[in-house]
């Protein structure tokens, strides 16, 4: 299998730390308020799932901004699931 060009995985890394830092205001909102109201379960699980898969998959292919970003989001992801479910809104 081809090693990803640094300068593609920097590109990576860039889109990775932008749409995995969006996650962090939602599960402050909702750690602050101790309120997951208007977050959808069904939504989530299903979000979680897929990121998981593409977590795996970024592992097979050996890209670092995939596996990273994919293990924070996932990580991220899990915690708004736990509190959708512990605080039952």
């Amino acid at each position: 299998m081809e090693v990803i060009p640094i300068e593609i995985e920097i590109i990576g890394l860039v889109a990775a730390s932008l749409t995995t830092a969006s996650f962090v205001p939602q599960v402050y909102k909702i750690w602050k308020t101790k309120s997951a109201e208007s977050i959808s379960l069904a939504m989530f699980l299903m979000f979680f799932v897929g990121v998981l898969l593409w977590l795996v998959y970024g592992i097979f292919i050996k890209s670092v901004s995939m596996t990273i970003a994919n293990t924070i989001t996932a990580s991220l992801a899990l915690v708004i699931i736990y509190y959708k479910i512990k605080l039952k809104d």
